[in-house]
């Protein structure tokens, strides 16, 4: 799964092919097995996909289709035991194989994640502010400590939180569903990550505060140039999110395309499935 030292390269005086960027994500043939008392658990299956910069891509499916362990393996998190196959790259720089210690900096500095539950990311001892600050100093997106809580409040207020100095000084207990989510997303994206991965990030909220998360997504893509990988069973944010659909089932991609002809046309059985049980949708 490691990659050896590149060979070749361009020879001294030539000029340099300026060709267009690397995808922000490149799945290469990925497989994921979970270790079994009855043998191993294939949980992807043979997955190949791209995320170009400010794409967004929703991996749509139903629970344990394997959506949410490709996410996480993604991030180099596939789970204690788990043998992996296949190449993961970012932005061209190949990840499988890396140790922990250079994921760990990757992860947050250049992949930000949004988990389903906020409580995965933040922690319940310590003020919003003070946790947002420790991520800028750890990446060394800040200079010092008076810089990093500097930047918290317009961090908060770029994540949609009006009231950004209350929601810094609060512990995540102290706030609701919905402002405990946005924080988290502050957190995913302080370090200016090129890829964002957000799992279920708006199964718990209400309408409103839904599509108030699915449009800050939107604006990150268009103002910051971030690519998405929205995890969702939701085929209503899948529309609203737009982009491209990749829907799984049983660790395998099995229909793709442009949101509006897979959730508009679907091709496949489960798709149209997926669709037709939507409330609301016509018969």
């Amino acid at each position: 799964m490691s990659s050896g030292p590149m060979s070749g390269g361009p020879v001294s005086g030539a000029p340099v092919s300026s060709g267009p960027p690397p995808p922000a994500l490149a799945v290469h043939g990925l497989s994921v097995r979970h270790p079994h008392p009855e043998g191993p658990v294939l949980a992807v299956d043979e997955v190949s996909l791209t995320v170009a910069p400010g794409e967004a891509l929703v991996l749509l499916g139903r629970s344990g289709s394997g959506k949410t362990t490709l996410a996480r393996t993604v991030l180099g998190l596939p789970g204690r035991g788990a043998r992996v196959d296949g190449r993961v790259e970012l932005g061209g720089t190949e990840l499988t194989g890396r140790p922990e210690r250079e994921l760990a900096r990757i992860r947050g500095r250049r992949i930000g994640y949004v988990p389903q539950d906020p409580t995965g990311s933040l922690d319940p001892l310590r003020r919003i502010g003070a946790q947002l600050a420790e991520v800028l100093l750890r990446h060394r997106i800040a200079a010092d400590r008076r810089a990093a809580r500097a930047a918290v409040p317009g961090l908060l207020d770029t994540a949609g939180i009006t009231e950004p100095e209350r929601v810094a000084r609060s512990f995540p207990h102290q706030l609701s569903g919905g402002l405990r989510q946005r924080a988290a997303v502050a957190l995913a994206i302080c370090c200016g990550p090129e890829l964002l991965i957000a799992d279920e990030p708006t199964t718990a909220l209400d309408a409103l505060v839904r599509a108030h998360v699915l449009d800050l997504f939107d604006r990150l893509r268009a103002e910051r140039g971030t690519a998405l990988l929205l995890v969702t069973h939701d085929l209503g944010a899948a529309r609203r999110i737009g982009g491209r659909v990749a829907v799984m089932q049983a660790g395998r991609i099995v229909e793709t395309g442009p949101a509006e002809q897979v959730l508009d046309r679907p091709e496949h059985a489960l798709t149209a499935e997926l669709v037709a049980a939507r409330p609301g949708a016509r018969p």
